[in-house]
């Protein structure tokens, strides 16, 4: 079958390849094997190809965790599916017997990972999916919306709503209007009943996050200062929540935003890990730190439950094919995107 893979950590997009025969995918009998029509990036995808010590993989390594497509073939203890029906799934993967997971917290398991990250990923024709993370995509659904769902609607629905405990009325400020978390976070927190503050980069973002239903936005390319601009904005009280996972850039900053009670919630770091905490505000403003990854398959059914009533609406921004996943990679990280990046795999 036909994949994009890297076969060596690289700082270069150029170590991703197409490749023409890369072996089939042997399915497990609690599996199903499915023929994909289109993957989504994240940016796990550029982290899993930099490495980290304890990241072990069998290359050739194919890359991206949320997919649509169709079942090509069932396991035999899997019940309830059959071949030719649409799905998408959640690229967590969990052992099910662990504490955590017995106690239906499956984004804590001991020993679990993530599609693309700990075992091969969608970025190919045919991917193999444990049939326990799978959800039908209703007839007539969008198949590149669907594929650009799963990851950051459970991730930013945990982080916020389970997490994060947003509740409406309140007050939240994203930082970031770009990126597929954070745009799926504008829309579950306006779902929710809050009020939303963004930080775009570009005049641009500011307008589209605005076009998206964001109330207030901050173009940080004319005032970098967006800390004191949300403080003024909200009369000199602050947000309840921020919403951060831009990491080292931005925390001092996120956590001034803050009201007195005020919490952040964050699910990465894309500018560092290493951020600045100041102290001061933490203990004199009573303020807390949330981190959040993933989320649990409870929480995966309920939002996209929402995604597939269309309470909630995926954003794609650009579908390349799959030889152009260079171009693809380097977009996301260039922050050009609005929504998420997906890749046309095969004939879809």
């Amino acid at each position: 079958m036909r994949a994009v893979a890297f076969s060596e950590h690289s700082p270069s997009f150029d170590a991703y390849q197409l490749i023409d025969d890369m072996p089939m995918p042997i399915i497990k009998p609690d599996e199903v094997l499915v023929r994909v029509h289109y993957a989504a990036l994240n940016r796990l995808d550029n982290w899993v190809r930099l490495g980290w010590k304890g990241l072990h993989l069998a290359f050739p390594h194919v890359p991206c965790g949320d997919f649509s497509g169709e079942i090509a073939e069932v396991g035999e203890a899997v019940r309830g599916w059959s071949i030719g029906q649409r799905v998408t799934a959640n690229p967590l993967l969990w052992c099910g017997h662990c504490r955590a997971c017995v106690r239906g917290e499956q984004q804590r398991c001991e020993q679990g990972g993530i599609l693309g990250e700990h075992a091969r990923g969608a970025c190919a024709e045919y991917v193999a999916m444990p049939a326990r993370n799978l959800v039908a995509i209703p007839d007539g659904y969008n198949m590149q919306q669907a594929a650009a769902a799963s990851l950051v609607y459970v991730t930013a629905w945990h982080s916020l709503v389970v997490a994060g405990n947003l509740r409406a009325g309140e007050r939240v400020l994203i930082v970031g209007a770009g990126g597929g978390v954070n745009t799926a976070a504008l829309q579950i927190a306006k779902l929710v009943g809050a009020e939303v503050y963004m930080i775009a980069s570009t005049a641009e973002k500011a307008q589209l996050a605005l076009g998206s239903h964001a109330d207030w936005v901050h173009d940080r390319s004319r005032d970098a200062n967006w800390s004191k601009a949300v403080y003024t904005a909200t009369n000199r009280v602050g947000v309840d929540m921020v919403v951060d996972n831009v990491g080292a850039a931005t925390f001092p900053s996120s956590l001034r935003a803050l009201r007195v009670g005020g919490r952040l919630v964050t699910v990465g770091g894309t500018s560092g890990y290493d951020a600045a905490v100041p102290v001061n505000l933490l203990f004199g403003k009573h303020l807390r730190i949330i981190g959040s990854t993933m989320g649990s398959q409870a929480d995966y059914w309920q939002v996209m439950g929402l995604v597939f009533q269309g309470k909630l609406n995926p954003i794609v921004d650009t579908v390349y094919a799959m030889a152009e996943f260079p171009a693809a990679i380097t977009r996301m990280m260039e922050n050009q995107q609005f929504g998420k990046i997906l890749l046309r795999i095969g004939n879809a």
